[in-house]
């Protein structure tokens, strides 16, 4: 139970002091450090420099792409608590910096005079103090002869400000504060100095070698006699280890500070290395929002009460028809809409029309043919090709090819030359069938009985296909319907050959897309009974 109650204990502890570092970390400002437009590579490791010094609260991975426009930004910088931006640009004669407050302004822009990297402030120090715990809290600000009562220098002083946590000297933490940013502003040249560096407190009091053995450095005693001398007095140490305390910069320690020797209430030395990056700033103007208000400052331009009112009247003329063109805009939108609205209502009350007429005519299905016209009845639409085939071939179409036709009443238009009748050419001279076109279908691919087969087959007699009992009247009824259903090949005359395979009819002026070499050997031979076609041998055409 008791373990049980601990662990349980402990989550809560956890938990409460995750959200009091949430709330802490969202209400301190936040910044967003990047570049716009075309930059070199040194203007580019200026700007990762510059977030190095607002770590912790900065997006220090923040990519950049061409495509984002200043709108991305700020669209982003809501969700994310963001406060400042700092932007770079660069123009073919010299670099500038905008300091923007967000989300209503205002927007200071500086021109950069000068800038070092931290590369290269480093490089120039004989011993440097620069390691990843010092960026694990916020730098301590120092702001240097802000105290002019102009409006632009108060701006600027009140921006700087805002861009820190604020400190509550009473409750302030020593041991987190590990850097030092130093802003200083010259009246005389109007420049402002960025300047970063590192802060260490040592104590004081001590002789050099006893500091030594506090750090655990051991100095170098060959030429002691004794210990007592390393901490009476100082020994020769090298010239790096040399020490230039004063009373500028030693103080008394409220609380205990890390570092060896670092006691409350004792005196210690305050020391700074810079670590860059190191710029020169000159603030050329400041406006109002986001880079598109009112210049309430300029360094450089300076108008008159009359010069400002036409700018001022201008600018509310651009506005006012900014906001017509939206309103015309929402309008037009909205009564888009509204006709695409109608339009679907319209085009549902449609469909749903010709869904009940189709299942009015056909019952209870309600398909409908896609590829016949909508204006158009399928029985009208057969009818049409039925006697499409009646002018073209002179004769009456199956019924299998035209069901829709098949009973329909010929009008005036039909074609006044009647179907003709097959003569046979068997011995005996009996007559054919005297519909032709009601043949079944099996007989109408034969081919000719003079067609020689391929495989070495032999065409069949003329006479081989007529059973016994139907040679009778062609004009009996009866025997056209026995006729129709009887499977066996019936003798046709060469007044038709085929004409549904495309062959030419002698006597006739109707040509199908038949073969013209097969058209003329089948003319030329003549013979009128028909033979099942071979199946084509594999790769022939």
């Amino acid at each position: 139970m008791g373990r049980e109650g601990k662990t349980k204990n402990q989550k809560r502890a956890r938990a409460a002091a995750q959200q009091r570092a949430q709330d802490q970390f969202a209400s301190v400002p936040h910044s967003f450090v990047f570049h716009r437009g075309r930059v070199g590579r040194s203007l580019q490791q200026l700007i990762l420099d510059v977030r190095r010094v607002m770590e912790p609260f900065t997006a220090s991975t923040l990519q950049v792409r061409k495509k984002n426009s200043l709108k991305d930004f700020v669209a982003v910088a809501g969700p994310l608590g963001v406060t400042h931006f700092l932007v770079f640009t660069k123009s073919p004669t010299n670099v500038n910096f905008k300091l923007v407050r967000l989300p209503g302004g205002p927007t200071l822009t500086f021109k950069v005079t000068q800038y070092s990297l931290i590369k290269d402030v480093v490089s120039s120090l004989k011993h440097h103090r620069m390691h990843e715990q010092q960026f694990t809290h916020h730098p301590l600000l120092v702001l240097n002869s802000f105290g002019l009562q102009q409006m632009h220098v108060k701006l600027m002083a009140t921006m700087f400000q805002n861009m820190f946590p604020s400190i509550n000297v009473h409750k302030v933490n020593l041991n987190a504060i590990k850097r030092c940013l130093l802003i200083s502003y010259n009246a005389d040249t109007q420049l402002l100095d960025f300047r970063h560096y590192s802060l260490k407190v040592v104590p004081v009091g001590a002789s050099k070698g006893l500091k030594k053995l506090l750090q655990e450095k051991f100095p170098n005693m060959s030429r002691l006699e004794d210990i007592s001398e390393l901490l009476a007095k100082d020994i020769n140490l090298s010239e790096s280890e040399a020490e230039q305390d004063g009373t500028h910069n030693i103080l008394e320690l409220p609380q205990a500070y890390a570092g060896r020797g670092n006691m409350k209430a004792q005196q210690s030395a305050v020391r700074l290395t810079e670590i860059g990056p190191r710029m020169t700033l000159q603030l050329i103007k400041v406006e109002e929002g986001l880079s598109q208000g009112n210049v309430l400052y300029h360094s450089f331009i300076l108008k008159t009460e009359e010069q400002l009112q036409v700018a001022l009247a201008r600018r509310e003329e651009r506005l006012r028809l900014k906001a017509e063109r939206r309103c015309r805009q929402e309008a037009d939108v909205q009564r888009k809409e509204a006709q695409r609205e109608a339009h679907r209502k319209q085009s549902l009350a449609g469909i749903k029309r010709k869904q009940q007429q189709q299942q009015g005519e056909d019952g209870d299905s309600g398909a409908e043919d896609p590829g016949m016209p909508e204006d158009q009845d399928p029985a009208d639409q057969s009818d049409d090709d039925a006697e499409y085939y009646r002018q073209e071939v002179g004769e009456e179409p199956d019924q299998d090819l035209f069901p829709k036709s098949a009973k329909r009443k010929h009008g005036p238009q039909r074609s006044p030359q009647p179907s003709k009748r097959l003569r046979t050419s068997q011995a005996g001279g009996q007559p054919a069938s005297p519909q032709p076109g009601r043949a079944s279908r099996k007989a109408k691919h034969r081919s000719l009985p003079g067609q020689q087969q391929r495989g070495g087959r032999s065409p069949r007699e003329p006479g081989i296909s007529q059973r016994p009992g139907q040679q009778k009247d062609p004009r009996s009824p009866k025997a056209h319907r026995r006729q129709e259903g009887a499977r066996s090949l019936k003798p046709k005359g060469p007044t038709q050959q085929g004409t549904k395979r495309g062959l030419r009819v002698p006597g006739s002026k109707f040509k199908g897309p038949g073969k013209p070499g097969l058209q003329r050997k089948q003319a030329a031979r003549g013979k009128g009974v028909l033979q099942r076609p071979r199946a084509p041998k594999k790769g022939w055409h």
